[in-house]
């Protein structure tokens, strides 16, 4: 993934959005429906009515950027409002685009423990929350 400048804003844009639209398209709907100004350096994240494509609009300094990623099986997990948007991290960015459910992610609890033969040091999962 690209690395983002610190302090760049992730929005989503809730409901589903007309992904035959390009560039001047989705700025448009980030200005007028998100109510953002798409030329600020933060990133715009539209979901197609199918869930398994999304796109990306980014200002980089020099231009506009458009992302597409299209999953193979399943589709991308998405908020259940129909419209308005929502604040994403980075880090919830990256899960959003593995196709990893973001809004709860499992924490693994590692312990260190020993093998009874050559006391070899293993990790072993304690539980997830």
């Amino acid at each position: 993934m690209i690395a983002l400048p610190t302090g760049t804003h992730i929005w989503i844009a809730a409901g589903v959005t007309d992904l035959r639209r390009g560039f001047t398209g989705l700025s448009a709907v980030a200005q007028t429906v998100l109510k953002q100004n798409p030329f600020s350096g933060h990133v715009f994240v539209f979901r197609g009515r199918r869930g398994d494509l999304i796109k990306l609009l980014w200002w980089d300094g020099d231009g506009l950027c458009l992302f597409a990623k299209r999953l193979e099986r399943g589709r991308f997990v998405w908020p259940q409002a129909e419209s308005g948007t929502v604040s994403l991290s980075p880090a919830q960015l990256s899960m959003l685009l593995e196709g990893i459910d973001w809004r709860r992610p499992y924490v693994l609890i590692l312990r260190n423990c020993r093998y009874r033969d050559n006391n070899r040091t293993c990790w072993k999962s304690l539980s997830t929350l």
